[in-house]
């Protein structure tokens, strides 16, 4: 068992996307990735079912000494996260932390936009939940933000279906529709952490004077605030460099899906939740 590692949370390989940007920014700590590929996607989920499945995974993660747990995944942030900070660490784990991505990306998304106009482009439970119109409202109000729920690119991203017939047609059909929702949108936030896999594509059907925006350096750069602002959370986390991977399905699907995701091999371990 790692010494006290930070907990990163993903229902399947996305969230690798995010622990490479924290990993190269603060390689120091200690990190325990869990997929729960078994359940996988989230997306459709309703929220008691995600709440249920995220709420499972965080108390794995503190059995296993994680002080600070972060839902790398932005359908478990947008269903779970809140009622999980209100109403369960106090009793469960009053002195440990979860975190997720969506607030810390709300809190700078406008400063990328220079016409006020962000495109919001994520799972169906991420834009149902309506929690990006709330939390970029919260920090900018005079931002007008659009949505696209795009059900079908994590399936592209899982199964490795970057060159099959129809995901072009797939990719170019949402970002068609959210352009022309708003075609002053110049800002577009990728809110699913396996969509950076399918950057080199959507830049494809985007237009240049619009960017793309992925959340990896976002939420490293504020894991390293958050961590300096909160010592005594910091000094609950091993300093041995170490990583450790585990998924609730197929160890050999997620390691030789780990190497896209998180730029290198890795060796992966089987639970159960």
């Amino acid at each position: 068992m790692l010494n006290k590692p930070i907990g990163v949370f993903d229902s399947g390989y996305g969230g690798l996307t995010i622990l490479k940007e924290i990993v190269e920014r603060l390689p120091q700590y200690n990190y325990l990735y869990m997929g729960d590929n078994a359940r996988a996607p989230y997306g459709p989920r309703s929220f008691e079912t995600v709440y249920d499945y995220t709420l499972e995974a965080v108390k794995w993660f503190f059995s296993q000494g994680c002080s600070l747990v972060i839902l790398a995944c932005n359908t478990a942030s947008a269903k779970a996260l809140r009622s999980i900070q209100q109403k369960d660490l106090p009793q469960l784990a009053p002195d440990k932390r979860v975190l997720g991505v969506i607030r810390p990306t709300a809190e700078v998304i406008g400063y990328y936009s220079k016409s006020r106009h962000v495109g919001v482009l994520g799972t169906q439970g991420t834009v149902s939940s309506q929690s990006y119109l709330l939390e970029i409202e919260k920090f900018f109000p005079d931002i007008a933000v659009s949505q696209e729920a795009c059900p079908e690119w994590v399936p592209i991203v899982e199964n490795n279906a970057y060159d099959q017939p129809g995901t072009d047609e797939a990719i170019q059909t949402h970002l068609d529709a959210i352009l022309q929702k708003d075609p002053q949108i110049d800002t577009l936030l990728l809110a699913c952490t396996h969509y950076p896999m399918l950057m080199e594509k959507i830049r494809q059907f985007t237009p240049e004077a619009v960017s793309i925006i992925a959340q990896g350096g976002i939420i490293a750069q504020s894991l390293e605030v958050y961590l300096q602002r909160h010592p005594e959370i910091e000094q609950q986390c091993g300093k041995d460099g170490q990583l450790e991977f585990y998924t609730t399905g197929s160890t050999q699907d997620f390691d030789n899906h780990t190497a896209n995701f998180f730029g290198r091999a890795v060796s992966s371990n089987l639970i159960q939740l």
